[in-house]
């Protein structure tokens, strides 16, 4: 049950600052987030596609796609759940879906998604993100961090033991 409510937190959060962002005039944005000192700008922005604009003259499948993972990682969260352990694995999933789900509502409802701020910060300056965005790639990228601890691991045991990597 816990797992279901944190991504709920996760979406509702994030679709309450879409409301937020998408009830204010154009002309407020863009705009330093206060408190920041100057990291954050926030934005009015409407995404149609993909990341950067991608496929956004195919809506069919720009909805499609995202529905077809989600499923298909709620699939995988739902297989996980009452088994002992995984925690890295439901934590990856409650956080990529808790995002996803906050997107997909956008791309359903508005046929857009709304994004709203900026890390000034390098090239992400030009990256408009949300917080389902964060998440996602939050998700992704403790997936990626474990995948390489567990290799990592792999590996050490092998040396340890003196056997072959391969």
């Amino acid at each position: 049950m816990i797992p279901i409510l944190l991504i709920v937190l996760i979406a509702a959060a994030d679709l309450c600052i879409k409301e937020e962002i998408e009830a204010r005039d154009d002309s407020e944005f863009p705009k330093e987030l206060k408190g920041t000192k100057g990291w954050i700008t926030l934005h009015k922005s409407h995404n149609t596609g993909f990341p950067f604009e991608v496929l956004k003259n195919r809506p069919d499948l720009v909805r499609m796609v995202p529905i077809v993972i989600i499923s298909a990682l709620g699939g995988v969260l739902g297989f996980l759940l009452p088994k002992k352990g995984y925690w890295t694995e439901k934590l990856v999933l409650i956080l990529t879906l808790g995002g996803a789900l906050s997107n997909l509502y956008d791309r359903l409802t508005r046929n857009y998604v709304v994004d709203y701020f900026s890390i000034n910060a390098g090239r992400l300056k030009k990256v408009i993100f949300n917080l389902g965005d964060f998440f996602v790639f939050a998700g992704a990228g403790l997936m990626v961090i474990s995948q390489i601890v567990c290799e990592l691991c792999r590996m050490a045991k092998g040396l340890w033991k003196g056997g072959n990597l391969n």
